[in-house]
């Protein structure tokens, strides 16, 4: 009869193979919904129309992390996803209702990839920090979105459009779903599957390292900057077929909850490591948080205070993580 090793030697090397930070974003998620669950058991949590609101609320935010994802874990960030998002929903409107729906869709996305290759070939040639980049094409594109249509909101009617980006279904399941669905299973084998992925997170970890390796590393930085912006215009064109209709408001206040949703998810602030699976998870625990905490009656501004308390966390998490 063979002994068990319960060597303190062996405990510390189970110990140190269980990775907290890698599961943190699933015990958050699963904490969460029990905590709405037993207090809000009579406000309407549990119903199945509350929590299919939630996941087809928070689409365009997952679609907007999933292209943060690959940003971050090559060591950058993109700040302007929320003015891409408006200036992406107004061009596709606008070119829907003057062209039709081939020509919206096109104008949107190519918005979008346009933005995103504008952000990327500065911060990968001109040698622009991302963030002073993102932060200024996110004003600049900001006071163009208000001034294409001079703050109006203008209308979708294009019914084709609206079903298929916002609120038809496709055997049962809503289309938001299903473009959720589609663009995770998508990223996922990209950035774990393919060598495209295995040099983003590369170049993260270590950009000189990764360039004398012979990844080009510039290139990467373009590719993951316009990937970025292409999936920002997409969430635009899933906000303007939700909501059939486009305005300049549209994705302003979703930097912090695809930032937090990405972090919680557990890709590393400084780069190097990303789980797309995991952004779609801290995607659906914000859109259930906000849920929960507008259930319970607080304000606006009690929301932004929680969602940055729990970036602060997600953010010493991350850091710590990478000081290892």
């Amino acid at each position: 009869m063979s002994s068990i090793n319960t060597s303190p030697g062996r405990a510390a090397s189970l110990v140190s193979r269980f990775n907290l930070q890698q599961y943190v974003v699933y015990l958050g998620f699963l904490a969460i919904f029990l905590f709405f669950a037993i207090v809000l058991k009579d406000s309407g949590f549990l119903t199945v129309r509350n929590l299919s609101n939630i996941v087809l609320q928070t689409a365009p935010v997952t679609i907007m992390a999933i292209g943060l994802v690959f940003v971050m874990s090559a060591g950058e960030i993109d700040l302007s996803i929320g003015s891409i998002v408006a200036v992406a929903a107004l061009a596709a409107a606008v070119a829907i209702n003057a062209c039709g729906l081939v020509a919206g869709v096109l104008a949107g996305l190519g918005a979008g990839l346009l933005i995103g290759l504008l952000n990327g070939a500065l911060v990968a040639y001109v040698k622009l920090p991302s963030f002073l980049v993102t932060l200024a094409t996110l004003g600049l594109f900001a006071g163009v979105s208000r001034s294409m249509t001079d703050l109006r909101s203008i209308p979708v009617t294009n019914d084709a459009f609206t079903g298929f980006f916002g609120s038809g279904s496709l055997l049962g399941v809503p289309s938001l779903i299903w473009w959720t669905v589609i663009v995770v299973a998508i990223a996922h084998l990209v950035f774990r599957e393919t060598r495209f992925g295995a040099h983003v997170l590369a170049t993260g970890d270590n950009s000189r390292a990764a360039s004398v390796s012979g990844i080009s590393v510039a290139q990467i930085r373009l590719a993951v900057l316009t990937i970025s912006g292409g999936l920002a215009g997409l969430a635009g064109l899933l906000y303007a077929g939700r909501l059939q209709a486009a305005k300049y408001t549209l994705g302003e206040t979703d930097l912090m909850t695809v930032i937090a949703a990405v972090i919680v998810g557990g890709t590393l602030l400084n780069g190097g490591k990303g789980s797309i699976v995991g952004a779609l998870v801290g995607s659906l625990m914000m859109g259930m948080l906000n849920n929960g905490l507008i259930l319970m009656g607080l304000s606006v501004s009690d929301q932004m205070i929680v969602r940055g308390l729990i970036i602060l966390a997600a953010v010493a998490v991350s850091l710590r993580e990478k000081s290892r």
